[in-house]
């Protein structure tokens, strides 16, 4: 039903938190496949992908070229795209299930961004304070992960490769009315 894509930046720790908030996903078979994208000349993600079950895509290049490759190699209807590090709240199986019902039986494709949360575990400052206010302004970003059909993300072009800024852009392709704001947090580490 579902195929995540990760690009990770050959770091252990944040690729395996978002692993491991995956799992009960998979073992409710909403998700079939997951896809670590890394740099080629890093053994570590190769490694965690392996124990994990997971596969894994050496790719050289953007974090936009590393979303599109594992994009073409995904196989299920709906994709998500997480950030190593984003780990989503329980009760986001539920959701997204219901999320894509809704979708795959409306006329009018959307697309899915989880709600942010800062860990509760992060040191805080004035400037922590002042990102807070700046995303609730801006709205959904990148990093909150994204949900989207595969047809509707085709359709959209997809990440554009080699360009900056690729995932604020493809949000801003979306529009507003093509995306909802999910009640589930991701929490980034």
């Amino acid at each position: 039903m579902l195929s995540v894509i990760i690009p990770t930046d050959g770091i252990e720790a944040p690729a395996v938190a978002t692993l491991a908030a995956l799992v009960p996903g998979a073992a409710a078979g909403m998700i079939r496949e997951v896809f670590l994208v890394d740099p080629a000349d890093n053994d570590v993600i190769e490694h965690v992908a392996d124990v994990a079950g997971c596969r894994f895509l050496a790719h050289q290049g953007t974090r936009a070229s590393a979303l599109s490759a594992g994009a073409r190699e995904a196989s299920s209807p709906w994709l998500m795209f997480l950030h190593a590090g984003a780990v989503p709240e329980s009760g986001w199986i539920e959701e997204t299930s219901q999320f894509i019902n809704r979708v795959a039986t409306g006329d009018h494709p959307r697309a899915g961004i989880f709600r942010y949360a800062r860990s509760p575990y992060a040191e805080t400052s004035l400037r922590d304070g002042f990102r807070q206010v700046v995303r609730r302004l801006a709205g959904a970003s990148a990093d909150h992960g994204l949900l989207i059909a595969r047809a509707h993300y085709q359709k959209l072009g997809g990440h554009a490769e080699g360009k900056r800024g690729t995932e604020a852009r493809l949000l801003r392709q979306l529009g507003r009315s093509s995306r909802t704001q999910l009640r589930s947090r991701i929490t980034m580490i």
